[in-house]
């Protein structure tokens, strides 16, 4: 498995820490799920106070604070400083979004705040577009982390553009690529480790789901499945049937 700014993660799958119906029940959610991130948002820690963080430390797992709720570049670098601070952590996952409607990243914004944050020395994570110039730019601002939405937030449609998230993948064979973003179901995100992408990033399939914590083992065994699936060196597609049964021993009429 691919590093995370030198650490090698022990699960393909992240999780957020929105949204759910209880404490308790986010707390199962992760024991169930293995999960090996929670992403966690500097604005719902202050809301919520530090009983928040003190769970989300007992989890167990790395944190991944983010910018959510940033809607331009001088905005999310302030909440980066300040997540740094609170969470000890260089790692940030960055979002700047440019509508509010579809919840899309503003691609100008987006670079302008991960050339300024690679610079001083955090550990950035773009959520970004499947667009693949714009990867490039953030690679080349030093990014070492992707984060390509498979669809817009909380919509759970799935992968609406798998050839772009497979371009994205061959052309960055070295760089660590997450689908974050829009998977609502354990399918999409096994499709998307089938790709070879090294993990999956999600929280509203879980959190709203009826079950949040057979959900969460669920969308977990899916991501492993698929990462297996991706090593073992799948068949390619064909375009006519190819017999499994050899033709030497059949009987001669």
């Amino acid at each position: 498995m691919r590093q995370f700014y030198g650490t090698t993660l022990t699960s393909p799958f992240m999780l957020g820490t929105a949204k759910y119906p209880t404490p308790a029940t986010l707390a199962e959610a992760f024991a169930a799920s293995g999960a090996s991130v929670a992403t966690v948002s500097l604005r719902r820690e202050r809301g919520d106070g530090p009983e928040f963080w003190d769970l989300v430390r007992q989890l167990g797992v790395h944190v991944l604070p983010n910018t959510a709720g940033c809607y331009n570049a001088k905005e999310a670098i302030t909440t980066a400083h300040m997540a740094r601070e609170y969470f000890q952590t260089k790692w940030i996952k960055l979002e700047v979004i440019g509508h509010r409607h579809t919840l899309q990243p503003d691609p100008y914004g987006l670079l302008e705040a991960a050339k300024e944050l690679c610079a001083e020395g955090f550990q950035v994570f773009p959520y970004t577009t499947e667009d693949l110039v714009l990867a490039e730019r953030l690679v080349e601002a030093g990014c070492e982390v992707l984060m390509p939405w498979a669809a817009p937030i909380g919509t759970g449609r799935g992968l609406i553009n798998p050839y772009a998230l497979q371009q994205l993948r061959e052309h960055f064979p070295d760089i660590a690529l997450v689908v974050d973003a829009g998977l609502g179901l354990p399918s999409h995100a096994a499709q998307a480790m089938e790709m070879g992408y090294d993990a999956v990033m999600l929280n509203t399939a879980v959190a709203e789901s009826q079950h949040p914590v057979k959900m969460a083992c669920a969308f977990a065994k899916a991501a492993k499945a698929g990462q297996l699936a991706a090593v073992s060196g799948p068949i390619s597609m064909r375009q006519s049937a190819h017999a499994s049964t050899p033709e030497q021993g059949k009987a001669q009429l």
